[in-house]
């Protein structure tokens, strides 16, 4: 790996200066203080302001609406998005389903589809966990039906963040229980607007606002249907492999959120230090100690962000636990007052953070499910079994 500085020349530079001045026009106070307040992962006029310069994808050719951006330039819009603390969770789901779509949607859907994904007017969330399924994708009980040129599907789907601002679901379904698990899976792209569709939100312990979707007797019509009928697992493969690969490869992916929080934490943490005195008037950061923590766990923040693959999915969580624990010690009682309360640090960052970290072990397909994909897939062990009960 090399670590040597990227030169840059006055043609990047300048467009790094575009960049910055984008973000800083559209990601506005009140932007912020809206999804400190809903926790949606998504701002409407900021993603189809992206959509018209084709930085929803920056990578996709312009012919598919994107901006054909090179790997350093496209990074520079991720790194400035990042920095300017916008919702961008929908943003990043969004591009995953059409991994699938390429490669086994049929032409008229791509057409339908893809530019419209680019252009930021088509939002599409993640259909795959259910109620008594957790991260077992395998084990989906949704139930599509075929009946004529149609499907008929009835289930419920948890987790489903950003679904009330998608327009489509990127949907697994059991099409033939009669066969295994991981066979008789069927996808669709359900447009959400479809009679029976119902979506309610779920507010979580870190204040982000995700949801559950009722499907009742939902009728998709067969072009909708990715892939062959009963070969879903493939379908959702591509896309899957692609999130648990976050910063490998070509594609257009935003770094680890678990890993964005963490270095937020970490700098708002680092700001506070250097501001704050201690009772000999000293910055707080003078203390050896003080830095001692700021310095480990910023190498754990780089060393997090130099590993891949599902690798990187656990330690990115991971660290961010740790991180959300141990920093709030460095500051005090005043780490855990909230957003609003007189004193709070950073609007309650620090609290927030806290509140957060703990679940991101299960997002996303939990960190066990990755161990167990580093465990097969990397090292070559058997697949695990989990232990019966002798009783």
């Amino acid at each position: 790996m090399d670590f040597g500085l990227i030169d840059l020349d006055e043609d990047i530079r300048q467009f790094w200066t575009e960049v910055r001045e984008f973000f800083d026009e559209h990601v506005t106070d009140t932007v912020l203080e809206e999804e400190r307040s809903n926790g949606s992962g998504f701002c409407e006029s900021l993603h189809l302001a992206l959509g018209k310069r084709g930085w929803v994808a920056p990578r996709w050719p312009t012919e598919e609406g994107g901006a054909g951006l090179d790997a350093l330039r496209a990074r520079l819009v991720t790194t400035e998005l990042v920095r300017s603390g916008a919702p961008f969770v929908l943003t990043s789901t969004t591009l995953l389903p059409p991994i699938a779509i390429r490669m086994f949607g049929s032409p008229e859907l791509q057409t339908e589809v893809l530019p419209k994904v680019a252009d930021g007017t088509v939002r599409i969330c993640l259909g795959y966990t259910e109620p008594d399924c957790g991260s077992d994708l395998a084990a989906v009980r949704t139930r599509a039906v075929r009946d004529g040129p149609e499907w008929v599907i009835n289930g419920q789907k948890m987790f489903t963040t950003g679904a009330q601002h998608s327009q489509y679901s990127f949907l697994l379904t059991r099409t033939n229980p009669a066969v295994a698990e991981h066979k008789g899976l069927t996808v669709f792209l359900l447009p959400l607007d479809s009679h029976g569709v119902e979506i309610r939100p779920i507010e979580t312990l870190g204040g982000e606002r995700t949801n559950c979707v009722y499907l009742h007797d939902v009728r998709v019509d067969d072009r909708w249907r990715i892939g062959e009928v009963d070969n879903g697992w493939a379908v959702v493969s591509a896309p899957l492999s692609a999130e648990h690969s976050r910063g490998d490869g070509d594609y257009d992916n935003i770094e680890s959120p678990y890993l964005i929080e963490c270095e937020r934490l970490w700098r708002t943490t680092a700001r506070w230090a250097a501001e704050a005195t201690d009772n000999s008037g000293r910055p707080v950061s003078a203390d050896p100690s003080v830095r001692e923590v700021l310095a480990e766990i910023a190498v754990a923040i780089e060393l997090a962000r130099s590993t891949p693959g599902p690798m990187g999915r656990i330690v990115c969580s991971e660290e961010l636990i740790r991180a959300a624990s141990r920093l709030p010690d460095l500051v005090g009682v005043a780490a855990q007052l909230s957003r609003g309360a007189d004193g709070a640090i950073a609007q309650g960052a620090l609290e927030a953070g806290f509140r957060y970290a703990p679940a991101t072990a299960i997002y996303g397909g939990s960190t066990d499910i990755a161990r167990n994909i580093v465990a097969q897939h990397y090292l070559g062990l058997p697949r695990s079994t989990p232990r019966r009960s002798s009783t």
